[in-house]
């Protein structure tokens, strides 16, 4: 039994040798986190001329030109990815976005069924990504709400 401990101890040391998860390469690993429905804005590296978002689903990211920031907007509850380039094509940057639900959303689940409500500081109703049958319904209102409130193409300006 004794004998197998060095050979042990020799395979754990050659795995850390050949590249093992450490937790300094762990620690390198930008993540910028975004809340789901809300953008922030963020530096890009020097000479950045594209970028491109793993997961459209998740997150958008949009150039803000001459200022050498982005801005992220969270879509979808994950993780992704994102790659600024350089106008040859090099990766300049790589970092992995993470959007999370913000933290005043409480949750109530009844069955199969859940429901939201946005509590800052008095509870609301409020439309959540899984939120089911809901969902549809609230989107549906939104839409329509949002056509009221568009101005009519004939409608002339009062002076």
């Amino acid at each position: 039994m004794l004998r197998f401990i060095p050979l042990t101890l020799a395979l754990f040391s050659a795995l850390a040798i050949a590249g093992g998860p450490t937790t300094a390469s762990a620690a390198s690993e930008e993540v910028l986190r975004v809340n789901l429905d809300q953008a922030k804005i963020d530096r890009l590296p020097e000479g950045t001329a594209t970028l491109v978002i793993g997961n459209p689903i998740v997150a958008d990211v949009t150039m803000l030109k001459g200022s050498g920031a982005m801005v992220v907007t969270g879509k979808g509850f994950g993780d992704t990815n994102l790659i600024a380039l350089d106008a040859q094509g090099n990766v300049l940057d790589e970092k992995t976005v993470r959007v999370v639900p913000t933290g005043s959303v409480l949750v109530v689940q009844r069955g199969n069924e859940r429901e939201s409500y946005s509590c800052a500081p008095q509870c609301m109703p409020t439309v959540q990504l899984g939120d089911g049958k809901l969902f549809g319904d609230a989107s549906g209102q939104v839409t329509a709400r949002n056509g009221l409130l568009a101005p009519s193409q004939g409608a002339q300006p009062q002076h």
